[in-house]
C-alpha cells in the first residue's frame, strides 16, 4: 500500500501542477474585486475541489481498468455520477452558505479544464523533476525479413 501511495502517477502529477498553477494566475486577479477575501476564500475553495476530482478521477480510471472489459464502462459510469455529485454539493453549500464567492469557487473548479489545456507547459515542469518519459512506441516495426 505505502509503496502504491509513494509512486504518483505523472499524468495526475501535471493534471494537479496545472490546478495550482492556474490557481496562482487567477489569484493576481484579486486586485480588481472589492472583496478580497471572499474572493481568495471562493476560488482555493474551488481549486481543492478540482484537485480531489483530479485524484478521484486517476483512483476511479484506475479501478475501472483493473474490473474488466466489460465493467470498465459501468465503473467509470457510477465514478463519475459520483464525483459529479460531490462537486455540485461542495458548490451548492459554497453558495447558500454566503462564507465564499461562488463565482471565484467555479473558477476554481474550472481550473480542471484549464490545467489540461496547459499540459504543454505542465509537461515540462514534469520533465525537470522527473526527467524524460520513455514511452514504447505505438507502432511496432516489422523487423527486416519477417512477412507480415
Amino acid at each position: 500500500m505505502k509503496e502504491k501511495i509513494t509512486r504518483i502517477n505523472r499524468t495526475l502529477f501535471e493534471l494537479e501542477t496545472g490546478v495550482f498553477i492556474f490557481g496562482i494566475l487567477c489569484q493576481i486577479l484579486v486586485v480588481l474585486v472589492r472583496d478580497k477575501a471572499e474572493y481568495s476564500l471562493g476560488l482555493w475553495l474551488g481549486i481543492v475541489i478540482a484537485m480531489i476530482s483530479a485524484v478521484h478521477m486517476w483512483w476511479s480510471l484506475d479501478r475501472a481498468l483493473d474490473s474488466g472489459e466489460r465493467q470498465a464502462v459501468k465503473v467509470m459510469s457510477m465514478h463519475n455520477i459520483v464525483r459529479y455529485i460531490f462537486i455540485v454539493a461542495a458548490f451548492a453549500l459554497i453558495a447558500i452558505s454566503g462564507f465564499a464567492d461562488p463565482l471565484a469557487a467555479f473558477l476554481g473548479i474550472m481550473s480542471l479544464k484549464a490545467s489540461a489545456y496547459m499540459h504543454f507547459i505542465t509537461q515540462k515542469i514534469s520533465t525537470l523533476i522527473y526527467g524524460k518519459e520513455i514511452l514504447p512506441p505505438l507502432i511496432e516495426e516489422p523487423v527486416k525479413g519477417q512477412n507480415i
